[in-house]
């Protein structure tokens, strides 16, 4: 019998830190005795629903991130991918490395995180496995709050719907896959994965709980909020 397929993680770590004053990869800030894409690392491999952890690393620094993770996350088995020159670009390379194991079936999940979100748990990674395997895709949402819309007769509320995403997001393999390879075919450039699997496939993406703490590291006080709630782990 045929071992059932898996479920794997990928942790996107190929972007620059301008704006939250790291002097290069923002991925590398030590938080809490911990660089930031070591704690989103964890935090995927920690799923028992995800079997293979690739982190996707920005061109020229594979053993500079090989040490950071032997170091860091010992016990931890990770995959290296060398990214692309944007995140949708990223995505596809990291694709394109599973693409043999997701046409063959053996692979039927694939959950992309951001290292820029290292307060995401486990417990998250799970939801969004068990969800994309059930119904086709998950994406962590929290409400946009108060929004305003301005027009030439002033400001006026907006549509309470309205949802503000996060990361993990995951969807089954074989249509994301096909997604980023019609992508490529016509040129298009997702600005997340969701986008990118909204144009091109009939997915239905489900909206999961998303969390306050898992906010994005992007200005220099989320590096300073993220060790304080990170040193009470």
């Amino acid at each position: 019998m045929s071992a059932s397929p898996i479920a794997v993680g990928i942790v996107l770590a190929a972007g620059i830190g301008s704006r939250v004053g790291a002097d290069g990869n923002k991925a590398y800030l030590q938080l809490a005795g911990r660089s930031m894409v070591a704690w989103s690392v964890a935090a995927v491999a920690a799923s028992p629903q995800i079997a293979r952890t690739i982190l996707v690393f920005r061109r020229g620094e594979r053993e500079q991130v090989v040490r950071l993770m032997a170091d860091e996350l010992p016990g931890t088995t990770v995959e290296f991918v060398e990214g692309g020159d944007t995140r949708h670009g990223s995505e596809h390379n990291v694709l394109s490395y599973l693409a043999a194991d997701i046409d063959a079936g053996t692979v039927d999940v694939v959950l992309i995180h951001d290292a820029a979100r290292p307060l995401a748990d486990a417990e998250l990674m799970d939801t969004a496995v068990s969800t994309a395997r059930t119904q086709g895709g998950a994406i962590p949402v929290l409400p946009a709050g108060d929004v305003l819309r301005m027009s030439a007769d002033g400001l006026s509320a907006i549509d309470q719907s309205l949802v503000r995403v996060q990361t993990p997001q995951a969807f089954r393999a074989g249509p994301l896959w096909r997604a980023y390879q019609d992508a490529a075919a016509t040129g298009f450039e997702g600005t997340d994965t969701s986008s990118c699997v909204e144009r091109f496939t009939d997915l239905e993406v489900h909206g999961i709980a998303g969390s306050a703490q898992n906010f994005k590291v992007t200005f220099a006080h989320d590096v300073q909020v993220a060790e304080r709630l990170l040193s009470r782990r």
